[in-house]
């Protein structure tokens, strides 16, 4: 909770530029919506503990974070456009602003599926609100186009913000400990045992990330085919995985999932199936079950949302899809559990809940994107991306914080 004087005037954000935010400066005149939006916002936040503060020096909310409305018209019309997008598009371009966006966006996480009445959210759905575009697609060639867009950023945006191991996923915090990279590594010995990962077995990972998985699978004593459909990422994992002596022991394949051939040992896929598309989960599940040997063990890491949620809002396009995640989907564990059930002879032996951690991850990348903005920009991200990218950190914390989201560790087994 912040303890900044009310009256501190908020601090100016510049206007994105047009030639790299094409059509976020612009603002739909809708005054109706506009003054429905404004309605519901106030109806919404008025039993809040936050503190909305207005131009005008008048508050709403039952005190708590705070939240400045800078351009209050600009900021009801986004949100009268597309509640799901407008809301984070209006953090962007600073038609509002908090000094502590992550403490700000909990209590609306906590209340999120309340904040609208049920009629007006299925109203919204089927009048207002945009549907996933179709070429977003997670198909072989729209899945490599969706993975580009924000895994090949820049290695050395990731690294900039990133611990030593480059693991872009939930860390596991050993009790007492702060460590970042120490508790990336419990994480990726955790999936691993998950898995059943030991000496002379041969492992397929779904998803290379950086590398950082598959050098610890070789240190163990496997040998270990990996596979990622982002150009950027598999060079730098080869890079890194010769430089920890391990070239011999490790494959990177840029192919997808579903062009994946041969039989292995074990199966490890560490936040990959976010990325899969609902669609395709009954062919990622089908997949893992063809490519694993009898008697083999699958370590899978996933980020889930409650069952109900996703059944309301797996079609929504949302602020996450349109700047961070194209064609993404959350699932639920009952979505998973459906899954195997259905499409493979796989079922969960074991499973770990590492949602508080996700939480302690994100506000530990958050801090150390903040701190190194000037490295950031140097590689040329202006103002707009960071204050996308602070957002989307604070969103997703804010989510773990509360309970909206999770992430499981899954063991999964062929029963006797």
């Amino acid at each position: 909770m912040t303890t900044e004087p009310l009256h501190r005037p908020a601090r100016a954000v510049p206007r994105p530029n047009e030639g790299v935010w094409p059509g976020l400066a612009e603002v739909r005149h809708v005054p109706v919506r506009a003054r429905i939006a404004e309605s519901l916002f106030r109806r919404a936040v008025r039993d809040l503990p936050v503190t909305v503060v207005l131009p005008d020096g008048s508050r709403l909310g039952t005190g708590g974070p705070r939240m400045d409305i800078v351009r209050p018209d600009a900021f009801y019309a986004r949100l009268a456009t597309s509640s799901k997008i407008g809301f984070g598009e209006s953090y962007m371009v600073g038609d509002w602003t908090s000094p502590a966006p992550t403490d700000l966006l909990t209590p609306f996480a906590a209340k999120l599926s309340q904040l609208i009445p049920p009629a007006l959210q299925r109203l919204a759905r089927r009048w207002v609100e945009a549907r996933q575009p179709d070429d977003e697609a997670n198909t072989v060639e729209g899945a490599r186009e969706n993975i580009h867009r924000h895994y090949d950023l820049s290695n050395d945006l990731f690294s900039i913000f990133l611990d030593e191991t480059m693991s872009y996923s939930a860390a596991w915090f050993a009790p007492g400990a702060d460590d970042l990279a120490a508790a990336q590594r419990r994480k990726i010995d955790g999936i691993l045992d998950m898995a059943g990962v030991g000496e002379g077995m041969h492992v397929l990972e779904i998803g290379t990330g950086w590398g950082g998985l598959a050098i610890r699978a070789a240190q163990r004593g496997a040998r270990v085919t990996t596979l990622t459909i982002s150009a950027e990422q598999a060079a730098l994992a080869e890079k890194r995985i010769a430089e920890a002596g391990l070239a011999d022991r490790v494959q990177v394949l840029l192919r997808d999932y579903r062009e994946a051939r041969g039989s292995y040992d074990a199966v490890v896929s560490v936040e990959m199936i976010e990325a899969v598309g609902e669609r395709y989960w009954p062919t990622y599940f089908a997949t893992i079950d063809r490519l694993l040997k009898p008697g083999g063990r699958v370590g899978l890491q996933s980020i889930t949302m409650p069952h109900d949620r996703l059944m309301v809002s797996r079609s929504d396009y949302t602020w996450i899809h349109k700047y961070v995640f194209p064609g993404g989907l959350i699932p639920s564990v009952e979505a998973i559990e459906s899954n195997l059930a259905s499409h493979s002879a796989l079922r969960i032996a074991q499973r770990r809940t590492l949602g508080q951690d996700y939480a302690r991850t994100l506000a530990h990348w958050n801090t150390r994107f903040q701190d190194r903005w000037a490295s950031v920009a140097a590689l040329g991200f202006d103002e707009t991306f960071r204050r996308m990218w602070e957002f989307y950190l604070a969103y997703c914390e804010a989510g773990f914080r509360v309970g909206y989201l999770d992430v499981f560790q899954f063991s999964l087994e062929r029963p006797s």
